[in-house]
């Protein structure tokens, strides 16, 4: 097995603009975190090179049954860039993803800096500023979503782009464990869940993503958005297709996956 992750780190970057490519398993072991989050980091520090903004980070895999299916016992991350956000109501280019799905999630605010990697849930809790609905936008750089955990970590969490809700909240004012989601496809209900979905609460995401970053050097800062995870299975979509998510007591948010005129 070779394992030049610079070339794997390659390869993914060039498979956003060419065809997906086949699952990295000769390059890295499927549970191999340590070497699909260098190759994350590479393709991270590319893109900053290139002038792409870093806004904040996604968490993955906070569902029980999607870790298990892989194997793992703990969830995944991914840098969030300023131009991966499509506004309230705007469109998904069929161009700019490969095979996308959509998830609904809590998005949090940072208010404060996080650098301590010992941090309590309470503290962490205190540096949120404020919560708003959320569409994920998933997609995969890997061919027919045939993803390890490896995979989809070297993948930048099977990121793609993401929609945010124009009324952030307060967030100590919210139910984030037992508000309900419904996630709209053309009018009719695709999927449902709960901010209990999301790791038994949004805020363990939150506490969770908080400390791994503090400990590795690259700790959440003011400002910085947080996808927190999926609250319900995750959408394919189709060309054409409208999405509206609703989260009780936060709020909608919506896209179209379709082309641009």
């Amino acid at each position: 097995m070779s394992r030049n992750l610079d070339l794997v780190a390659r390869m993914l970057r060039d498979a956003y603009h060419g065809p997906p490519i086949a699952p990295l398993r000769d390059f890295l072991d499927p549970l191999d975190a340590e070497g699909a989050y260098a190759v994350q980091a590479i393709n991270t520090k590319y893109w900053e090179a290139e002038g792409r903004k870093l806004v904040g980070r996604k968490i993955g895999l906070t569902a029980d049954s999607v870790r298990r299916q892989l194997g793992v016992d703990q969830p995944d991350f991914g840098a969030l860039f300023a131009d991966m956000e499509i506004p309230d109501g705007g469109v998904l280019d069929l161009a700019q993803v490969i095979h996308p799905k959509a998830e609904a999630e809590i998005a949090f605010i940072m208010g404060r800096d996080l650098d301590d990697p010992d941090a309590s849930l309470e503290t962490v809790i205190a540096a949120i500023d404020k919560a708003v609905p959320s569409i994920e936008i998933v997609d995969s750089r890997i061919a027919d979503w045939q993803i390890t955990f490896a995979d989809t970590v070297a993948d930048n969490g099977s990121s793609a782009f993401f929609v945010l809700g124009t009324d952030p909240l307060p967030h100590a004012e919210l139910d984030l464990y037992s508000c309900g989601m419904v996630t709209e496809v053309n009018g009719s209900v695709a999927s449902v869940g709960s901010g209990a979905a999301c790791l038994g609460h949004p805020y363990h995401s939150v506490h969770w993503i908080a400390r791994m970053l503090a400990k590795l050097g690259e700790p959440l800062r003011a400002g910085d958005i947080l996808l927190s995870g999926a609250l319900g299975p995750m959408v394919t979509l189709a060309p054409g297709d409208h999405v509206r998510i609703h989260i009780g007591g936060i709020g909608s948010c919506s896209l179209t996956y379709g082309s641009k005129s």
